[in-house]
């Protein structure tokens, strides 16, 4: 009878961990998409490896939607088989997301050097370049309050004086408020770009990590409840 009642907890635990498992996946799907939009509006780091993790989340946290639905009727209907198939396919879930922390962890190791030549590269191309891509630079400069990659004279081929800097590097942006004040430290900003925006990026990463961290503990969880769950029905216990 206790076994039974025991039994009879961990079928209510399971299905109550599927619902908080179907808010993970909703969740994943969140952060993945915050994520991705958050890589596409910084145009230093476009086309780097490590914006394919974004799209990992949103696909895992599809995939958990649907698995999650399919663990809570597993539990509710005392199925063997879909219990089993419901720990089977959260034990994969569990390895690609442990896959995933670590191409993140990678990536964050990364990131200097690609912060780095994506912002020299944009300031090269910057005068070339279009009217999307020049805003993409300028909203970097402004709300990080910075100027080139290292420093303000990173910009020094940005006009035939080479001491002119782009209006977005202004303390107050004004038109042509740039013009031959590379060295003004009254009217721009001489501090690169390349910290600020490391650091920012490193910080959102850090809270993916987190999030990541919580939602694989839930899953570590739900996944001792299932084979608690699988035990008792395969020893022909009855579970109401």
């Amino acid at each position: 009878m206790a076994v039974e009642g025991g039994m009879k907890c961990v079928k209510f635990l399971l299905f109550f961990f599927n619902f908080v498992f179907w808010l993970c996946g909703l969740a994943l799907i969140v952060l993945g998409v915050l994520a991705q939009v958050a890589l596409h509006n910084t145009p230093v780091i476009k086309g780097a490896s490590g914006s394919a993790a974004p799209l990992v989340l949103i696909i895992v946290g599809v995939v958990i939607f649907f698995i999650a639905f399919f663990g809570c009727c597993g539990a509710w209907k005392e199925n063997y088989c879909m219990v089993t198939m419901f720990a089977i396919l959260l034990s994969l879930i569990i390895i690609i997301e442990i896959a995933t922390a670590i191409a993140a962890y990678v990536f964050r190791d990364k990131l200097s050097g690609l912060v780095d030549a994506g912002l020299r590269d944009m300031i090269q191309q910057y005068n070339n370049a279009s009217k999307e891509y020049k805003q993409g630079l300028d909203k970097i400069q402004e709300d990080l309050k910075c100027c080139g990659a290292l420093n303000s004279t990173d910009w020094v081929k940005y006009q035939p004086d080479g001491i002119s800097v782009p209006d977005s590097c202004c303390k107050n942006v004004t038109l042509n408020c740039g013009l031959k004040a590379m060295n003004d430290t009254n009217k721009i900003y001489v501090t690169g770009c390349q910290d600020a925006l490391e650091k920012l990026l490193k910080q959102n990463t850090l809270w993916i990590a987190v999030a990541a961290l919580v939602i694989a503990f839930i899953e570590i969880l739900g996944l001792v409840f299932a084979c608690m769950l699988m035990r008792g029905i395969r020893s022909g216990y009855e579970v109401m």
